[in-house]
């Protein structure tokens, strides 16, 4: 039998299944904090990973989310240009408050409320990729169109030239 998922968890769950995907979330032993972790924890590659990033515009307070591949860095000035303002990183107050998630586990989809969201042009070279799912041990595994589906975010080129950090 197996564990049911951890609220947070479950609320990624539900979304996946109300947006009508049939991706499963699964929760690990080890960590899925991290890009590197969840490399590790699920047997791919770090570039892989989709990491979820929450940044907020500086002039309209906004949430914005920003999903990069694991092995990019986020170059803030190519983002700020897309959006027609500058941002700054979000605050984990900001993070939950906004996503309802905490940092480590903010996933593509499953929101308290909708996020306008930019999706690093990397992830779309990769046949399958993996999202964090609301907890920092949970993730589930997609497709690249399938992320652009259920977010309806945005395919930009948002990576920095400087190495990830």
């Amino acid at each position: 039998m197996t564990q049911p998922l951890k609220p947070s968890a479950q609320r990624v769950q539900d979304a996946l299944y109300a947006g009508g995907f049939a991706n499963q979330v699964i929760e690990l032993a080890d960590s899925t904090r991290t890009a590197a972790e969840a490399a590790a924890a699920v047997g791919c590659a770090v570039e892989q990973i989709a990491k979820s990033l929450v940044f907020v515009g500086r002039s309209s307070g906004t949430a914005i989310l920003v999903i990069a591949s694991g092995g990019n860095r986020v170059d803030e000035r190519k983002v700020s240009a897309l959006l027609g303002e500058k941002i700054s990183r979000a605050d984990a107050e900001f993070v939950r408050a906004q996503s309802g998630f905490v940092i480590g586990g903010v996933p593509p989809i499953g929101h308290v409320q909708p996020l306008r969201t930019l999706i690093d042009a990397d992830l779309l070279t990769y046949a399958e990729i993996w999202a964090a799912a609301g907890h920092p041990h949970a993730v589930f595994r997609l497709k690249p169109v399938e992320l652009v589906q259920m977010t309806g975010g945005a395919v930009a080129d948002i990576k920095s030239t400087a190495p990830a950090a």
